[in-house]
């Protein structure tokens, strides 16, 4: 940034193309790189649930039959069964609530959007004044 305090009025109307250029330019880069965050938290949270289906759909039925045959060697059947399903049901629960706060970081971002669109307004207001 330079000072343009001496800089006459055909200095400052000529560097009005390059500045809107620059504004432009800006705009798409900070459109990508929301895009970018957006889709990676997509990709992470869609990710984790596809994780929760996994431990629900093969590896909990498996590992919870083991579960159940050793606590039965101490407590009955039905109690072992219990408990071992309680803590499946709970380990789903927390996948599906981790992917969940990815989904959520996706509209508290910002978007370059309606960046733009604040900046279009207020070039609008800046134009009619003159």
């Amino acid at each position: 940034m330079r000072d343009r305090a001496d800089d006459g009025l055909f200095t400052l109307v000529g560097d009005v193309p390059q500045l809107v250029k620059n504004l432009i330019v800006a705009e798409f880069n900070a459109i990508k790189g929301w895009l970018v965050k957006t889709a990676t938290d997509a990709g992470i949270g869609t990710g984790m649930m596809f994780v929760g289906l996994f431990f629900i759909a093969w590896v909990v039925p498996l590992f919870l039959t083991f579960l159940v045959a050793l606590l039965s060697l101490w407590l009955p059947v039905w109690a072992s069964a219990l408990i071992v399903m309680g803590v499946g049901v709970v380990l789903a629960i927390v996948a599906g609530f981790i992917g969940l706060a990815f989904y959520k970081k996706i509209g508290k971002r910002e978007s370059p959007f309606s960046a733009a669109k604040t900046d279009i307004q207020i070039v609008k207001e800046a134009a009619s004044e003159y």
